[in-house]
């Protein structure tokens, strides 16, 4: 069995079918000045849940190790918040019966 490695940028299109986690792995490249990189697909995976579940667990084991070390800093959750939505506008209620003005005829 040949091993291959494949350098990758990131995942995209991440799915979840019939309990099979899928997804494409991704290079992201400048193809000309002053225009914004693209990504391009280099591959896909697919793995179990338990297989996916375990692999990012890993990978937060290793993200804490580069936190200890240093070499990356959490971010404050309440920073990194977005902001809150505005409030709805008030209701406007229907005028109560005891507020209803009557006239005579």
């Amino acid at each position: 069995m040949s091993q291959n490695s494949i350098f990758v940028d990131g995942f995209d299109n991440i799915t979840l079918v019939d309990g099979v986690v899928r997804f494409d792995l991704i290079t992201v490249a400048q193809t000309a000045a002053n225009t914004p990189p693209t990504p391009s697909k280099v591959g896909s995976m697919a793995m179990s849940i338990q297989g996916f579940l375990r692999s990012a667990d890993q990978l937060n084991q290793v993200i804490n190790k580069m936190v200890e070390q240093g070499i990356l800093k959490r971010n404050d959750p309440a920073a990194a918040a977005p902001a809150p939505a505005p409030a709805p506008a008030p209701a406007i209620a229907a005028p109560s019966a005891s507020n209803a003005k009557t006239t005579k005829a």
